[in-house]
């Protein structure tokens, strides 16, 4: 049992360390886009190019969120007591409404 812990354990941190590298990928994209975008020479429609940056920012971050979302109900998997069903609720609950704030504002930029 205690091997099989482990094994869930080693998951969870590569799944977490997973939606890190997402959502860092996407930090990294934005910010190169938008210096590249401010350093052009070419003027293109500044607001449409800002929205494309936060809408692919936007999805790095959803990704990242429910990967996270995924390794929290994982690791609950190894050591099921009250006070950590409690806390990944709360976390589950936070991320979930950050997701669909984030995948709200998301479609709004689309339309």
């Amino acid at each position: 049992m205690e091997t099989l812990g482990s094994i869930v354990q080693l998951t969870c941190t590569v799944i977490s360390v997973s939606g890190a590298m997402i959502v860092i990928y996407g930090v990294i994209e934005a910010i190169i886009s938008f210096l590249r975008h401010k350093l052009s020479a070419e003027k293109k429609d500044q607001i449409s190019e800002n929205e494309a940056i936060r809408q692919r920012l936007g999805a790095h971050l959803l990704l990242g969120l429910e990967i996270f979302i995924a390794a929290d109900i994982i690791s609950s998997v190894v050591s099921p007591n009250w006070s950590k069903v409690g806390i990944l609720a709360s976390i589950v609950a936070i991320r979930t409404v950050l997701s669909y704030f984030l995948r709200m504002e998301v479609k709004q930029t689309q339309a």
